[in-house]
């Protein structure tokens, strides 16, 4: 059974973040294909990049990053739940990127953005270089949720069949590497 970690992207107080990524991980339960591990960035906390040593040496000197490093290796695929800010995505991500290197390669990538108008979609286009050059792969199926406050409810994200039927498309991807680009 593949190892999938769900990393929720948003680290602002009155986040939707949680909410979507809770959509995410019942899903993952549903969908029975993979074993979970969940990381919420406003919960890990990483410092901004810390580490004297370029990632691609993984001498690492700090606990926080040796744990992370330990989370993300053990992950054969990963999904991150991303909100769009200012047409990109969040700093807490790229930092979160950016502390590894070898420990994302060669991982297939799922992405669930929201947002406003656009769903997500700018800050997809925006990530997708820093992904490819960590060698992650990408899948077909993103889900991208359009004004996503309208779907949230006393901290419950209510999805539409379309974003179900995305989600559920992109697990199967993930669970069987079908459907993988560069």
């Amino acid at each position: 059974m593949r190892r999938l970690l769900v990393v929720i992207a948003s680290t602002r107080p009155g986040r939707v973040g949680p909410a979507v990524g809770d959509w995410v991980v019942t899903r993952v339960h549903e969908h029975g294909g993979f074993e979970l591990d969940i990381a919420d960035l406003a919960q890990l906390q990483l410092p901004f990049l810390d580490e004297p040593a370029h990632p691609r040496l993984r001498t690492y000197s700090n606990q926080h990053t040796r744990l992370w490093s330990e989370q993300v290796e053990r992950a054969d695929a990963v999904i991150f739940v991303m909100p769009e800010y200012n047409h990109s995505f969040t700093a807490p991500l790229k930092n979160a990127l950016d502390f590894l290197f070898h420990e994302w390669n060669d991982k297939r990538v799922g992405l669930v953005s929201y947002g406003g108008l656009a769903g997500g979609t700018r800050a997809v286009v925006a990530v997708q270089p820093v992904l490819a050059n960590l060698g992650m792969r990408g899948v077909h199926s993103n889900v991208e949720i359009a004004w996503v406050a309208e779907h949230v409810t006393d901290g419950v994200f209510t999805a539409t069949e379309r974003h179900e039927r995305a989600l559920a498309a992109q697990l199967d991807e993930l669970a069987v590497g079908q459907g993988q680009h560069g």
